[in-house]
């Protein structure tokens, strides 16, 4: 048998004795790995000698006698004052989300991560390590934008103190194509949405309600300054309910219902990879379906409707249609006229 089959079978091996209190005879070990991994058979010896295989390897596996026969049970190791217990499959859950938070690199947050991960890597056995290692090898992660939020470090540890002692802010904010200009805010929390860090926080010049909570880029921050002046929260502000209005990063106190419809293959798409959770897909008579789904402005709608080309069609609100319109017919028009840029040899 191939070795990474071999090693996908001893990885099954392992989350099923974490799973069970009391244990797994050899059979059902071998019950479970021929239903789980699809198998058409597998000998009892087999699975034996992956049981010795991660025992040699260090894994605490230990041995009880009970009316059902021989059962095999995952022991815990404990190391230091502070007891960790952790298995090859939780190693391998934390690491992939490590990397996922890549861009809080050089941040407070990297490092709780980073401390975190390195007790682990001392409380495990060595046979644990050295699987998690193997098994590993076999999951990647990508399409992070390879960014880190380094010389933000300062700033995030004034902004969580703010966050923490309501303090008003002072900030340095360049908004995309505009020289950078100080606002006050009021920060309530922190999102972070595709490798980016948002500050939520109000716009202390803006009285109305419904309009003062914004999210601020925390890359567009050139300077941020806690100010002796404190601030009452909003008891309404509820930071989780706020951020799952709009379907990206999009501020919003009132997000509209937007009406699209959809063609077979952009049904397809949406229904596989869902644009928001709390969208409605409806089949029509027609072949085609209408997808309802709240959204706070067009922009945030616009590079899911484009990459979905003539297969979508947005029929309200009005003013979502007139804005994907003009940005189709600005397109259309640039790639129209080949003049207005030269052709490329």
């Amino acid at each position: 048998m191939a070795r990474n089959e071999q090693l996908i079978r001893q990885h099954k091996i392992m989350q099923l004795l974490e799973a069970s209190r009391f244990g797994r005879t050899l059979d059902e070990l071998r019950e479970e790995l021929v239903r789980d991994l699809g198998l058409t058979n597998l000998h009892e010896r087999t699975v034996r000698r992956d049981v010795e295989a991660l025992t040699a390897a260090g894994l605490d596996l230990r041995t009880e006698s009970r009316e059902r026969g021989k059962v095999y049970l995952l022991g815990r190791v404990e190391k230091g004052i502070h007891k960790i217990s952790v298995s090859a499959t939780e190693l391998i859950a934390l690491s992939i989300g490590r990397e996922l938070l890549f861009p809080l690199l050089g941040t407070q947050y990297w490092q709780g991560i980073e401390t975190f991960w390195n007790k682990l890597r001392e409380a495990v056995p060595e046979g644990v390590w050295l699987h998690y290692q193997k098994y590993r090898k076999t999951i990647h992660v990508f399409g992070s934008l390879g960014k880190t939020y380094e010389r933000h470090e300062g700033m995030l540890r004034s902004i969580n103190r703010a966050v923490a002692e309501h303090r008003v802010l002072e900030v340095e904010y360049a908004s995309t194509g505009k020289p950078a200009t100080l606002r006050q805010i009021e920060p309530y929390g922190l999102a972070v949405y595709q490798s980016s860090i948002y500050v939520v926080a109000a716009a202390s010049e803006v009285s109305d309600p419904a309009d003062r909570l914004r999210h601020w880029k925390l890359d567009r921050f050139r300077k941020v300054t806690a100010l002796d002046r404190w601030f009452k929260p909003d008891p309404a502000v509820d930071l989780t309910e706020h951020l799952s209005r709009s379907i990206g990063i999009f501020s919003g106190e009132s997000p509209v219902l937007v009406q699209i419809r959809l063609g077979e293959s952009a049904s397809a798409w949406v229904r596989e990879d869902p644009w928001h959770p709390d969208q409605r897909l409806e089949q029509l008579d027609d072949g085609h379906s209408l997808l309802t789904v709240p959204a706070a402005h067009p922009r945030e709608l616009l590079p899911k409707l484009l990459s979905l080309g003539s297969d979508a069609e947005v029929i309200a609100p009005d003013s979502f249609r007139q804005a994907v319109a003009e940005v189709v017919s600005k397109l259309a028009t640039r790639y129209a006229d080949r003049s207005a840029t030269g052709s490329v040899s």
